[in-house]
């Protein structure tokens, strides 16, 4: 009986599939934060009145920090990926520490403005413009909280030097998640400043 070859066992080959997968993925995601963009686009334009209502607070600026934050997560990601497609070892250990670093931080930023806006009086009876705020941070959050978990993982075995050129999958993955929530957080952050502008609908 000859012998059964799957494309699979070529590293490669492997990493091009789970790479497919991965976008297959991201694509269901995307679908998710562009029917709750559109939502909140639609309670928006059907509100006339002018965002934040009178009395209400404005977006903290903590929310503009935490997007560079974000942003600059994405970028020590990149270096990490790069590191792993080189055989860096050492280099892609300190880059994968520094992204996890980055990405708890940006965590704790939101945080830090959902309770700046709740100590201002800011909650889900009040107006929609309280609901639309925390539906997509809170959105966002949820998928930054769950990529955090393979991202540790992915740092730990970074730091115990357990990629090598050859078999770095799991990085690749990992940056490809990342960057999308990068994107995903810019457009739902440019939805929420889009919402408060002075305009009427």
């Amino acid at each position: 009986m000859a012998n059964i070859v799957t494309p699979f066992e070529d590293p490669s080959t492997r990493l091009s599939a789970g790479r497919f997968g991965m976008l297959i993925f991201i694509a269901s995601l995307a679908m998710i934060f562009a029917a709750s963009i559109l939502g909140v686009m639609v309670v928006r334009l059907d509100d006339q009145g002018v965002w934040p209502p009178a009395g209400m607070p404005a977006l903290p600026l903590t929310l503009f920090w935490s997007s560079m934050v974000l942003i600059a997560s994405s970028g020590t990601q990149v270096l990490a990926s790069r590191a792993a497609a080189r055989g860096q070892g050492e280099a892609l250990r300190r880059w994968m520490l520094v992204t996890f670093s980055l990405a708890v931080t940006f965590l704790v930023m939101q945080g830090w403005a959902w309770s700046e806006l709740v100590d201002r009086g800011l909650d889900f009876s009040r107006h929609l413009y309280a609901w639309t705020f925390y539906f997509l941070t809170g959105l966002h959050a949820v998928h930054v909280l769950g990529g955090l978990i393979p991202m540790f993982f992915v740092t730990v075995r970074a730091a115990r030097l357990g990629y090598t050129r050859e078999n770095h999958r799991s990085v690749a993955y990992l940056a490809m998640y990342w960057h999308f929530l990068d994107v995903a957080w810019i457009t739902l952050y440019l939805t929420l400043l889009w919402g408060v502008s002075s305009w009427s609908a």
